[in-house]
């Protein structure tokens, strides 16, 4: 459909092309989403392996909407560490779990133009919801690793630096930076991956 389509137009330029966001984008995304949660409703449309990742794509947005809501709480009753933590950490897992969406669909796209019989069998309704659990499940992990590496930095030498416990504390803050450093480093191959794949399509699709 025209609209889902516009939509993902809107989440590539959100995401993979923007270096950062902005009130606009957001704001947009966030309209966008709902108008498509609203669209998806449609059995028809549900009922395809690309409107599962969309629909999980649109549901991310969610996390936005909390995460300024918690800046909202926050600015009311007084800023505090911990709610700035959590409203980042919202904003973070939002990025990738949408980042990750929109090549997995680009990557369905990308099948369904070359490979269209062969991958009948990968391209279904069970997968793509598989594929978005786990895409949910790791961003999670990963998040929640993001916090609990934030809180023991907040409570600097109250930490234990010894034992068992000091060693657990000291790979959760290896841990967390390597996947800080990592995910800048996938984010930049994702970019270049979506642009090769539609690239390919575009070309593929254009007369000759």
């Amino acid at each position: 459909m025209k609209d889902l389509r516009r939509y993902l137009a809107l989440k590539y330029i959100q995401y993979l092309v923007l270096s950062s966001s902005n009130a606009v984008s957001t704001l947009l995304g966030l309209l966008g989403s709902a108008y498509t949660m609203i669209l998806l409703q449609s059995a028809k449309v549900s009922s395809k392996p690309t409107a599962v990742l969309i629909s999980s794509l649109a549901q991310a947005d969610i996390l936005v909407f909390l995460s300024l809501v918690s800046d909202v709480i926050s600015g009311s009753f007084g800023a505090s560490p911990t709610a700035s933590a959590l409203a980042r950490i919202l904003l973070t897992a939002n990025a990738h779990v949408s980042c990750v969406l929109l090549s997995c669909v680009a990557f369905e796209a990308y099948l369904i133009t070359f490979l269209p019989a062969e991958s009948r069998l990968l391209r279904t309704v069970r997968n793509a919801r598989l594929i978005s659990r786990a895409i949910w499940t790791l961003v999670a992990a990963e998040c929640a690793l993001f916090l609990a590496d934030d809180h023991l930095r907040a409570s600097g030498a109250s930490a234990p630096s010894r034992g068992p416990l000091g060693l657990l504390f000291q790979l959760c803050s290896v841990a967390a930076a390597l996947l800080r450093s990592l995910s800048y480093t996938l984010g930049i191959l994702l970019r270049i991956v979506n642009v090769y794949v539609y690239y390919k399509i575009f070309f593929s699709m254009s007369p000759r």
